[in-house]
């Protein structure tokens, strides 16, 4: 049977430590959620593996959980404390929204795919997991309802600088996502300050493009 718990242990030592993130609360909660839990049962021997997981039906877009590292760097780049309220864009199955429950206050985990979002509900209710609400409805939209945010995090990659999720974000909110350009991208950490969202470039990472955050078709003559 497998040892989930070392497999865990060996992915925060291996992949995340050593990718120079040292928050003791991020790393503490990355040890306790098992990530097993969040991929299909034929996966589970994937869970921790330097690498996306396809966590999609076949025959729906597909849809991955980030790599470990880049997960956690994200969050790391987000600066949480205990009392921020989080909007986690694209949640999936709910793994980054278990790890950020246990970072913050309160997590939004928004997910458009049906059956991906009865899945997080499912597996974060069976894990007691308090403090994140799970809501249906277009990514590219947001969930300004349970807004303004001190943090938005997306569980995937855009084509375009998301200006338009400006307004859900607290004065001096962050935003971290992966800004695909091409094959490749740069995680981007982004701030409201004084009425603008300006953004920086932390690190280089790839990730699945989230529904709605395509770049518009670009005419040619």
């Amino acid at each position: 049977m497998a040892n989930f718990a070392e497999q865990r242990r060996t992915m925060v030592d291996g992949q995340v430590r050593t990718g120079n993130v040292t928050d003791l609360h991020l790393l503490g909660a990355l040890l306790a959620v098992p990530r097993e839990r969040f991929v299909p049962q034929d996966k589970t021997g994937l869970a921790y593996l330097d690498r996306d997981i396809v966590v999609s039906a076949v025959g729906r877009p597909i849809r991955k959980l980030l790599k470990p590292l880049v997960l956690a760097k994200l969050i790391d780049a987000a600066e949480l404390t205990e009392h921020d309220s989080v909007l986690d864009i694209g949640c999936a199955t709910g793994y980054s929204s278990a790890v950020l429950g246990r970072v913050a206050a309160s997590v939004v985990a928004l997910e458009e795919d049906p059956e991906l979002a009865a899945t997080a509900k499912r597996t974060l209710s069976e894990l007691g997991v308090g403090n994140v609400t799970v809501e249906s409805g277009a990514l590219k939209s947001g969930w300004a309802a349970g807004g303004p945010y001190d943090v938005i995090l997306f569980e995937g990659a855009t084509e375009v600088t998301p200006q338009t999720l400006h307004d859900q974000l607290k004065p001096g909110g962050r935003l971290v996502c992966v800004l695909r350009q091409g094959p490749a991208g740069q995680a981007m950490l982004f701030r409201s300050l004084e009425g603008e969202l300006s953004g920086r470039p932390i690190f280089g990472a790839a990730a699945q493009l989230l529904p709605g955050f395509e770049r518009a078709a670009e005419f040619v003559f």
